[in-house]
């Protein structure tokens, strides 16, 4: 694919995909690719390679004498990153944070106990780094740049935990948080309490305590369903 057509792919799909997870297309609804084409104002090829993609995420099925049918959001790929901003971006934001939240608040716990007993020194040390990158950038607004530690942080936590299933959630986690910024639900400034945690979840792991670190976990996770219960009821 060109980079021009690449182009034009990524347009089409940026529109497309939050129109249906947003419900503009209800499911059971028929898109017309000749006709998508035509409003895109792009090329078949291009129209179906979106479709193909829309496909792989379980949004639509294409069928034969009937066309592209967009599916009920039971059968969606709901752990999608691409899925998740699109859904994010919706009106139905403050349940899929939640939905999102109370998914962190059951694994990631777990997955720090897990990453105090098999964290390496050089994911201890990348772990602290994280943890003092926080703390730089708590105040004064810079919250893109707290987010980029944030997202690190989790990151470490998922893949030291050494389970494979935890660390594939490295991506869905990376979306919840920066779903909350980017949305404006977050506090002007990161909660000191939480940064303050992140930095004893940092020093649980490096000193091999897994019930302090699953603890403090937790209280991360459940302060994070608390704001939202501020930010977005």
């Amino acid at each position: 694919m060109t980079e021009q057509a690449r182009g034009l792919h990524a347009r089409v799909l940026e529109s497309l995909g939050p129109a249906i997870t947003a419900g503009e297309y209800p499911p059971g609804s028929v898109l017309r690719t000749d006709e998508l084409s035509q409003e895109f104002e792009v090329s078949r090829s291009v129209m179906r390679e979106a479709v193909r993609v829309l496909e792989s995420m379980h949004l639509v099925e294409s069928r034969r004498r009937v066309g592209v049918t967009v599916r009920p959001a039971a059968e969606w790929n709901v752990y999608d990153p691409q899925v998740i901003r699109w859904r994010l971006a919706g009106a139905d934001r403050p349940r899929q944070l939640r939905s999102l939240t109370v998914l962190r608040s059951a694994v990631e716990p777990a997955a720090a106990a897990l990453a105090a007993r098999h964290a390496t020194a050089a994911q201890c040390a990348a772990l602290t780094e994280c943890a003092i990158g926080m703390v730089a950038t708590s105040r004064g607004q810079q919250l893109e740049g707290y987010l980029r530690h944030d997202i690190e942080f989790h990151r470490i936590i998922l893949n030291a935990s050494g389970n494979e299933m935890f660390a594939r959630l490295g991506d869905v986690v990376a979306e919840v948080l920066t779903g909350r910024t980017r949305h404006q639900v977050m506090f002007e400034d990161p909660d000191p309490a939480a940064v303050t945690l992140h930095v004893k979840v940092a020093e649980a792991v490096r000193e091999g305590d897994a019930v302090r670190a699953e603890e403090l976990t937790r209280e991360i996770t459940l302060g994070a369903l608390e704001e939202l219960d501020v930010l977005a009821p």
